[in-house]
């Protein structure tokens, strides 16, 4: 029989946030693949498991997903292990759950602490919908592009950075976003935890005269409805109302519905759209 790919949510800082099963299965386990096994010997040795290591990691992922896969087929029970948190969420193990599922291999998730939604919920912000970026790019488009999609996000969004990224980062979103609400969390489950709320603008003068120390989550307020139609409002003002009509009418549609259509726009009656063609 094909072994099963357990995948472990381990402490994001505090030792004691570590459940019961996930503990079962470390210790049950033939192997546990780890993302750095200087890491999780820590763990291990703290909780007095035995089980064997082999590395698990961002720039061995494919071959080893490969590896392993074929140790699950000969019947090997594997747990998967990340640094902090949970196996899947900003780190390679969805690159294994993905060759183990086209194997036929058994998947199946061990939930615990996970850096995202510890921060989500701490953060005083809506909780209903959220979008989790990651670690935003390194290449300067491409972060360019993200950061500049979330004008019109309005899921609050789940941002991780490094300390020393962070000014660059919240002065990026300020020039995007200007002065949204922020929620920022430092050192999540661990001594020195913070949750600090701020708007953007605060946060950057906060982190002028403050060095930024650990591991931080940035939760940002995402915008509203009425905000997206306001703008989208005040981009049409920047040509008349019978400019505006022409752009449908061009287009083949009737002169009732584009009338219709350049009020809904503008946020304006149909009265008023045809007064001002009246004028014209």
């Amino acid at each position: 029989m094909p072994g099963i790919l357990y995948l472990c949510a381990t402490p994001i800082g505090n030792l004691e946030d570590i459940t019961l099963r996930v503990l079962r299965t470390l210790k049950e386990a033939d192997i546990i693949a780890a993302e750095d096994t200087r890491n999780t010997i820590k763990l291990l040795n703290h909780f007095n498991i035995k089980t064997p290591m082999t590395s698990y990691h961002e720039h061995n992922k494919y071959d080893k997903a490969k590896y392993l896969v074929g140790k699950l087929l000969e019947g090997t029970n594997i747990a998967l292990v990340t640094d902090a948190g949970t196996p899947g969420i900003s780190d390679p193990g969805e690159e294994i759950v993905k060759e183990a599922y086209k194997a036929g291999i058994k998947v199946t998730s061990l939930p615990g602490a996970c850096a995202c939604i510890t921060a989500l919920t701490l953060s005083g912000l809506k909780t209903r919908r959220f979008a989790f970026e990651s670690f935003l790019p390194s290449d300067k488009k491409e972060r360019k592009a993200i950061i500049n999609s979330f004008k019109e996000e309005t899921r609050t969004i789940i941002i991780y950075e490094a300390p020393h990224h962070l000014k660059n980062t919240l002065s990026e979103l300020y020039e995007a976003l200007s002065d949204r609400k922020i929620t920022i969390c430092r050192e999540l489950t661990k001594l020195h935890e913070t949750v600090q709320l701020y708007t953007l603008s605060s946060a950057i003068r906060y982190y002028m005269s403050n060095q930024p120390k650990g591991e931080y989550v940035l939760i940002i307020e995402g915008c509203t409805i009425k905000e997206i139609e306001t703008k989208k409002q005040e981009e049409w003002t920047q040509i008349d109302i019978p400019g505006h009509m022409d752009i449908y009418l061009s287009k083949g549609m009737p002169k009732k519905e584009a009338m219709k259509r350049v009020a809904s726009d503008r946020g304006i009656s149909k009265r008023e759209v045809y007064n001002s063609l009246l004028k014209k």
